[in-house]
């Protein structure tokens, strides 16, 4: 029995020499590592450096405490495999693809499969097309309003250093750009009738006739 599994432990040393084995610069704290304990292949966890050069690890599958020695009785780091990890294989190279990018190169120096993970790229986000806020909107010029022909009188009048007859406000009014006729063939004889209806209000009136058939305008005060 004893030579039986003096031979069994010597075919697992056999299996793990012919796996890959690490160098120390190889091994980093905190790493996950397939190791040789007691003839069989476990995952420990490096915690920490030795002073003779081992590392103290944790048996992960006993939560135990372990040391390793030297860097050869670990073969290779534990890949993680997300659900969402592709791996192919193309002659000797294992990939495994994950999002998202970094290339990363898992196992030894002397390991003779290596294994790079390709991350895919994060999709870019679109940016939105930029528009105009409500202060932008609000701070443009916006167009003159047309004036109506009594308002475009009272305008006339107050830039006239005389009164003026209604055919002369018209005029004045057209050539200024303050209101032009919509197509009336009497556009003079509106704004007269316009103008008495006005100065029905008395002391509220803006037009005040100065002689027959001319206006100017009230003062403000």
């Amino acid at each position: 029995v004893g030579g039986s599994t003096r031979l069994t432990m010597a075919a697992n040393h056999e299996l793990f020499l012919g796996e890959i084995q690490m160098k120390k610069a190889d091994v980093k704290i905190g790493g996950t590592y397939y190791a040789n304990i007691s003839g069989n292949k476990t995952k420990v966890r490096i915690e920490s450096e030795t002073r003779n050069g081992g590392w103290n690890a944790t048996n992960l599958a006993t939560n135990k405490k372990v040391s390793i020695r030297s860097a050869q009785r670990l073969h290779g780091e534990v890949l993680v495999k997300s659900k969402t990890t592709k791996v192919t294989t193309t002659g000797n190279l294992t990939i495994v693809e994950v999002p998202p990018a970094t290339v990363e190169t898992f196992g030894g120096a002397n390991q003779e499969q290596p294994t790079l993970v390709l991350r895919k790229p994060a999709k870019a986000k679109k940016e939105k097309s930029a528009s105009p806020t409500t202060d932008a909107i609000a701070s443009e010029p916006k167009p003159d309003k047309r004036l109506s022909c009594i308002t475009a009188a009272v305008k006339v009048l107050e830039e006239a250093t005389e009164p003026l007859s209604t055919k002369q406000i018209i005029e004045a009014m057209s050539t200024k750009g303050y209101w032009s006729s919509p197509g009336g063939k009497t556009p003079e004889a509106t704004l007269y009738s316009a103008i008495l209806r006005n100065l029905s209000k008395g002391d509220a009136s803006r037009f005040v006739k100065a002689e027959r058939g001319r206006f100017t305008v009230r003062a403000v005060q």
